[in-house]
């Protein structure tokens, strides 16, 4: 049997760059706001709960609403979900920039989370279309669209930081709109339609009456409504919970409201006939360890940039820019890892980064775990090469994972419910973390960041505990296919 080594073609390349411009703009928007939660407080006149719902309004309507834009994607085209969604977050951006209060700024933010929502599982869906023919060059392709993201996210607080100082606040999201303008034009330039996304050799490899695609889904609004109704309500009651109290009626409505909708979601989806959240994909051990994986990441990750903003400008008195540098080696420091994931994983398998990515960011927090009002800045050096060390390290293989484990049909569903997770412990983790972390008092922030981090050692010590159910090597679309097929459902394969 002979191998042949496949290399990134230009066209190839370009379809990986135009992609990654979605992850870029969505990713860059998470360091850039929290950088300025300061300067639209004291603008807006917001207190922590509403900054919390400035960061939330996006998150939870990208969470909610991605299982929706991957089934359209499926059944529509991703290319043109992923064009839809980078016109209406650029959109968003601009209605942003010139909110003249906070319920507007809430509201656009929300807007950005929808375009968000179509952007991201449909980007995965067409990287998927283009390397789903070789697990590792998909593998190499996943890490350096990560990557991408990882640069966003590192360059996000100084950016951030020397757009706030020279033009405000509003800046940061008005920079939106030439990154998507770019990614646009490329978009309708450089992504082929689906028929002619993967190589004719490896469409004839797997083509077959045995592989035919099922019937794309439409909408389940049903299950929609729960979801965001569900999400939503849980959340809002997490984040009103410290202010208001626990025995406030609408903080035990809404944790109740919560617990009956989302009874009601897994209800819906086990009957439905085109669910929005098919559950047959938790049939498979791998898939359904590492979207529980991607949950505890973006829990903690998400949460504790929430609480490091505040400790940062409010308990260490920095300024939106010294505060942007103070977060370059966390940020920073996704660069190197994502990159060398996609190597680690066509070596060794997804297992091994999951397993060493988890235990390394869960040492970074707990050395965060350390720090106080008084600690000097350099101690909190280490911990913050650690943390996106271990995540970078991780994530991609999470991703390749779940692709790996999806038909190439449903990977914009595979993908969006992955995404979903992530967004949605995201959300999560700024609600809770957050209240946590809530008061003017620097003791108070302090308190709530320590506590922040011991809860996200848990958490990582917890998904590298579960990284062991994943199957250790990543294989192609047409092996997942036929595993899912012959696999019955609850086999915890």
């Amino acid at each position: 049997m002979t191998s042949t080594k496949r290399t990134v073609s230009p066209a190839l390349g370009r379809v990986l760059a135009t992609v990654s411009v979605g992850f870029v703009v969505t990713q860059l928007d998470v360091t850039i706001v929290n950088i300025a939660l300061p300067e639209i407080g004291a603008n807006l006149h917001a207190n922590v709960a509403g900054l919390q719902w400035v960061v939330d309004a996006y998150t939870l309507a990208f969470a909610v609403l991605m299982l929706s834009a991957g089934a359209l994607g499926d059944r529509f085209g991703a290319r043109r979900l992923y064009a839809a969604g980078i016109v209406l977050f650029a959109l968003a951006s601009l209605a942003c920039g010139v909110a003249s209060g906070a319920p507007m700024l809430v509201a656009a933010r929300a807007l950005q989370g929808i375009g968000a929502a179509a952007m991201l599982p449909n980007s995965l869906a067409l990287l998927n279309q283009s390397y789903g023919h070789d697990p590792k060059l998909r593998a190499r392709a996943v890490g350096l669209w990560t990557a991408a993201g990882a640069i966003s996210i590192a360059a996000g607080p100084v950016a951030g930081g020397l757009l706030i100082a020279a033009f405000g606040w509003r800046s940061i999201f008005l920079v939106n709109l030439p990154i998507c303008a770019a990614g646009f034009l490329a978009t309708l330039l450089w992504v082929p339609r689906p028929e002619a996304a993967v190589p004719a050799t490896a469409r004839a490899e797997t083509a077959g009456p045995e592989t035919a695609p099922p019937t794309p889904r439409g909408i389940d609004l049903s299950g929609q409504t729960l979801a965001i109704v569900a999400l939503t309500a849980f959340v809002a009651a997490v984040i009103e919970w410290r202010p208001l109290g626990l025995s406030h009626p609408l903080v035990a409505g809404g944790f109740v409201l919560a617990a009956l909708a989302g009874s009601a979601f897994v209800a819906v989806e086990a009957r439905a006939s085109a669910p929005m959240l098919p559950l047959s994909l938790f049939a498979g051990r791998s898939f359904s360890a590492a979207v529980l994986f991607g949950i505890c990441v973006n829990m903690t990750y998400y949460g504790m940039v929430f609480v490091l903003s505040l400790y940062l400008q409010r308990v260490r008195g920095y300024t939106a820019l010294q505060a942007g540098l103070a977060f370059l080696p966390l940020t920073g420091g996704f660069l190197i890892s994502n990159v060398a994931s996609g190597w680690v994983v066509g070596r060794f398998g997804v297992r091994v980064p999951m397993i060493a990515g988890a235990i390394t960011a869960g040492l970074g927090y707990g050395l965060l775990h350390l720090v106080d009002a008084s600690t000097p800045l350099i101690g909190l050096l280490l911990p913050f090469l650690l943390i996106p060390s271990g995540m970078g390290l991780a994530v991609p293989a999470m991703t390749t994972a779940v692709l790996a484990s999806a038909q190439a049909s449903r990977a914009g569903t595979a993908s969006a419910v992955l995404n979903t997770a992530r967004q949605a412990g995201g959300a999560v983790g700024v609600a809770a973390f957050g209240a946590l972390a809530s008061g003017s008092a620097a003791t108070q922030i302090v308190s709530g960041m320590q506590a922040a981090t011991a809860i996200s050692v848990g958490l990582l010590a917890f998904a590298g505990v579960i990284s062991c159910l994943v199957h250790p090597q990543p294989h192609s679309s047409s092996q997942a296919r036929r595993e899912a097929d012959s696999a019955p459902v609850g086999n915890s394969r």
